[in-house]
């Protein structure tokens, strides 16, 4: 079986950043099949039973998705001077793609999702999986105990991938996986408290989103290639485009196309998300406040209400200020003209992307 090709994540501009790029996220594609491959192998040998937590995770990333995160890995790497043939951002592009597979995977039956890139999330097709069996126990705890443990699987081999990396760049790895862990743990928290607090909001879209999307795989690359001259604009320029990220992403749950998206839009809603365009708005609108404030939210009247009290065009406005930021660090940075272009023309993509 092959990994199927992940959807664009970035504008490519055709220069030899993007093509450098390009080739790393192909070499990651076939080290992560490679590695499903002999896994399933290795397990199904024991019993067919035994490989279906690492068909699970295979299906998810097979399934496509953006790569995101091992783009920027490789753009960290490469803008730091990095060699092309060196295997080991290969190793942690992949392992940062099962981290979010790892993610993905427990983040769905945290929100009791069905779909996730058109396809029915792991702990919905266990769980019909049972029913459809007959089997014995509850189906809903099957389900998501498969999902459990598929996503504990997919961490795993994370860690495996991560290895043989220098120890500057297993430390950065450590911090993105524990801000991952800790910023979806507060994410919950403040959901079931209906906290309002941007600060807090803010705080947990740069841990469980930007942080781990943008800037610690730039900073994974940059440690691997083992120069670290870029790091401050790194970090300055990921914290702004990881913010543009997710502040994009809320507004793609509130009002985004669920066929377009591949996956259920106003969960947040569902799931009393505080998201910061949430937040924000609940602070200065009555309206809004009485909303979350409610046992069981309104997704549409609180799409109707964000869009009403300014708060989203606030928020695209927040998105573009971000955009500017991230675009003025990088004229400083000691990097490239080349990767300078290519990181300003990533952060567009990534900030005004529709799904």
């Amino acid at each position: 079986m092959t990994v199927s090709p992940p959807a664009p994540a970035v504008a490519h501009l055709g220069g030899l950043a993007a093509q450098s790029r390009a080739a790393v996220l192909d070499r990651t594609e076939k080290r992560l099949d490679a590695l499903l491959d002999a896994e399933h192998s290795r397990w199904a040998a024991v019993d067919a039973r035994a490989a279906v937590p690492v068909d699970a995770v295979g299906e998810l990333i097979r399934a496509g998705g953006k790569r995101l995160r091992p783009s920027f890995c490789a753009a960290g790497f490469l803008a730091a001077g990095g060699e092309l043939s060196d295997p080991r951002v290969v190793d942690a592009a992949a392992a940062i793609e099962m981290l979010h597979a790892f993610a993905l995977i427990h983040d769905d039956v945290i929100d009791d999702s069905d779909l996730r890139r058109g396809k029915p999330t792991v702990h919905a097709r266990h769980a019909d999986e049972h029913r459809a069996r007959g089997w014995q126990g509850e189906a809903r705890r099957y389900g998501e105990g498969i999902a459990v443990l598929a996503g504990d699987l997919a961490f795993s081999y994370a860690g495996q991938l991560t290895q043989d990396l220098p120890a500057e760049a297993r430390l950065v790895w450590g911090q993105l996986a524990s801000e991952l862990i800790i910023g979806q743990h507060l994410d919950v928290t403040v959901a079931a408290e209906s906290l309002p607090d941007p600060k807090l909001a803010r705080y947990i879209a740069k841990a469980k989103s930007g942080r781990y999307t943008i800037h610690r795989p730039l900073e994974l690359g940059a440690a691997i290639a083992g120069d670290s001259s870029a790091a401050a604009a790194f970090e300055a320029y990921g914290t702004a485009v990881g913010e543009a990220f997710q502040l994009r992403d809320d507004l793609i749950d509130t009002y985004g196309d669920a066929d377009a998206v591949g996956k259920p839009v106003g969960l947040d809603a569902e799931q009393h998300k505080m998201t910061l365009l949430v937040s924000l708005a609940a602070l200065r609108d009555a309206r809004v406040g009485e909303l979350v404030q409610a046992a069981e939210w309104d997704g549409a009247a609180l799409a109707e209400a964000l869009n009403s009290n300014g708060v989203r065009a606030e928020v695209e406005h927040r998105i573009d200020e971000l955009v500017d930021q991230a675009h003025q660090v990088l004229s400083t940075a000691p990097i490239s003209e080349e990767w300078k272009r290519e990181l300003a023309a990533m952060a567009t993509s990534v900030a005004y992307r529709d799904h």
